[in-house]
């Protein structure tokens, strides 16, 4: 069988040998590199057949905890093989050989591109999490015995981490259970606790879906709610904004780096008009907490949502900054035990969130490097994705975080490309709402139309991707494309210099 390892150029992280490794942050420090092995069944013909192997690609990247065996490439190999023969496809004749199709279960690992989604959980963040499942077990506010105590410094440990990120004080960080969590603490938390006095917000379109879901709910309530419309680059009008606080306006929340297109807010800007109008400034920093400089301070933010597992941390935690001079006041979701400043109240868990500070720690100490290495991958995929024929970057192309990246193709529908994609995990939005066949809803307040909505694909690139996936999306999408635009009736039509645009379509 032929072997490929694929690992990244710089000697910023070491391959680990097996999967049954165990990690010290001692020996790993700050140079540890993930390495574990995802096996591409050969039904990946045209890959396979290229390289001369007729028994099976194997491509080692970091981004699984469960590799694929040898066996089972096999045996996908040979249902693969029958299928072909069955549908009268000849493997090795169109662009869909890549695209293995799995007979079992969810089949061999893809290549992993969907950073916007969650991240892998880094190893050193595992290896600090697992003490706090075994010896130090204690409850964090069992402030009577040393098993509260040791877990209680580990907490308050996390919490500078965290805080120290955005510049902040670790007094003024809250931990909860996600981004979600905190985004809905802050929409109707601030709102109820002015409701007296003030009943209106402003926020955009372009929000992640629990802030507008969240704004909703509070029009149920009585407040008014202001939706920003952006630019065709997905970035919101100043004058606009302030045009549209008023007297009564108790809260602005816009989002720092939008899921879906990747577009950077002027924050600083936004938050110098928010101290002006004296109107608090939220933003949802999901996507962009320890990935572009973040100062709260500087920024005059009010209150940040943050979440752990965009950050090679786990999943479940998250944290909201909340200003404490001068001091944001906002009503608690539900109450409880009165924890974390009597703002979210529940038993904190000390796996979690030392896993969480200590994905925090990672990025602030990883920062340039990750900075340069996604970068440079960035511009690598754009430029290769660019290249092809009637496609189009969605977002600005100066003002956007260069890990997510959302690409139109034209003629094509976006569905169809990613089931053509079997073997790269993408998606044609967020996450959140993928169940939904609608078109991308930031897309359209864009300004895009259905057919460009639905033909964009989003992806994403982190700390543990590789030049080599890069090499491989660029073919394989460049491929895959063509072959899905030989088909359309519309490719054809333009193709032969047809305006689609002076065609009158009559309705069935």
């Amino acid at each position: 069988m032929l072997r490929l390892a694929f690992v990244r150029s710089n000697n910023r992280l070491p391959r680990i040998a097996s999967s049954t490794a165990t990690f010290s942050r001692n020996a790993l420090g700050s140079s540890l590199r993930t390495s574990l092995t995802r096996q591409y069944a050969a039904s990946a013909a045209g890959v396979a057949k290229t390289l001369g192997s007729d028994e099976g690609l194997s491509i080692e990247t970091h981004t699984d905890v469960q590799a694929a065996n040898k066996e089972q490439s096999n045996i996908r190999t040979s249902s693969n093989s029958i299928m072909s023969t069955e549908d009268g496809i000849s493997s090795g004749t169109t662009a869909l050989n890549h695209a293995y199709r799995e007979n079992t279960g969810y089949g061999t690992r893809p290549i992993y591109l969907d950073m916007q989604a969650t991240t892998p959980t880094d190893p050193r963040v595992l290896d600090t999490m697992l003490k706090y499942y075994t010896g130090l077990y204690g409850n964090p506010h069992s402030n009577t015995h040393s098993y509260g105590w040791e877990t209680n410094k580990a907490v308050e440990a996390a919490r500078e981490y965290v805080a120290d990120v955005i510049n902040a004080n670790s007094k003024e960080i809250i931990f909860t259970s996600g981004a979600t969590e905190s985004n809905n603490m802050v929409v109707k938390g601030v709102a109820r606790f002015y409701s007296k006095t003030k009943k209106h917000i402003i926020t955009t379109k372009t929000e992640h879906k629990c802030v507008i879901e969240a704004a909703r709910a509070m029009m149920n309530e009585g407040f008014e709610v202001t939706f920003l419309n952006v630019d065709a680059n997905g970035l919101v009008d100043l004058k606009v904004l302030e045009d549209a606080i008023r007297p009564d306006t108790c809260l602005v929340s816009v989002m720092a780096v939008n899921n879906e297109i990747g577009v950077i807010q002027p924050l600083k800007e936004i938050g110098a008009i928010c101290k002006k109008h004296k109107v608090y400034f939220h933003t949802d920093a999901a996507q962009a907490y320890g990935k572009i400089p973040i100062d709260v301070n500087e920024m005059n933010i009010d209150l940040l949502s943050i979440s752990s597992h965009k950050i090679y941390g786990p999943k479940g935690i998250g944290a909201l900054y909340v200003r404490r001079r001068p001091r944001v006041r906002l009503e608690p979701l539900f109450s409880g035990g009165g924890q974390e400043r009597g703002l979210r109240s529940g038993t904190l868990a000390p796996p979690n969130v030392a896993g969480f500070g200590e994905a925090a720690r990672i990025m602030k100490q990883e920062y340039e490097n990750d900075k340069k290495h996604i970068e440079r991958l960035s511009k690598k995929l754009v430029d290769g994705l660019l290249a092809n024929d009637h496609t189009n970057l969605n977002g600005s192309a100066l003002h956007r975080y260069p890990g997510c990246i959302n690409v139109s193709f034209a003629y094509v529908e976006g569905e169809s490309l990613l089931m053509a994609l079997r073997d790269i995990a993408l998606s044609s939005g967020s996450a959140c709402t993928s169940a939904s066949l609608e078109p991308s809803y930031v897309l359209h307040a864009l300004g895009k139309d259905d057919a460009m909505a639905h033909s964009s694909i989003r992806f994403g690139i982190g700390r543990f991707s590789t030049e080599e996936e890069v090499d491989y999306v660029i073919k394989a999408i460049s491929e895959r494309v063509k072959f899905l635009r030989e088909l359309s009736p519309l490719w054809e039509m333009v193709q032969e210099g047809i305006d689609l645009d002076s065609i009158e379509w009559s309705g069935h």
